[in-house]
């Protein structure tokens, strides 16, 4: 899991947040399966050489979504996903993506139809 991730310091997001996104993403893409125990909130801390408190609480806030699920004593697991809750992910997570796009090509004064060509070579 942890090769998967990248954190960031000079991104504009907090490292939790960071931490928060990219445990989805790769829930949702499937390179995290439901049982999958995630490292502890110390090993991963040490690993990204950040506060325990910031990993303690990107993995608090996907408990608390119902990403992962935390029982006394144990791992914290990926909990069960509902392909409704996983396919609203997915949107979400191609919504930011595709409103950044759209802001960086409006902003270089690509128009609709040389993006969606670009995005049809690219998908190649």
């Amino acid at each position: 899991m942890l090769e998967f991730i990248n954190v960031n310091p000079n991104n504009g997001d907090p490292i939790y947040k960071q931490l928060q996104e990219q445990t989805v993403r790769l829930i949702v893409g499937g390179q995290l399966a439901v049982g999958e125990e995630l490292p502890s909130v110390r090993k991963i801390a040490e690993h990204f050489a950040v506060n325990p408190m910031t990993v303690s609480r990107a993995i608090s806030q996907l408990v608390d979504q119902g990403w992962l699920e935390r029982r006394r004593g144990q791992p914290t697991r990926v909990a069960p996903q509902t392909t409704m809750q996983t396919n609203e992910q997915q949107d979400s997570l191609l919504f930011n993506a595709a409103d950044q796009l759209i802001q960086q090509a409006t902003q270089l004064g690509v128009s609709q139809t040389a993006l969606l060509q670009l995005i049809k070579k690219r998908w190649k």
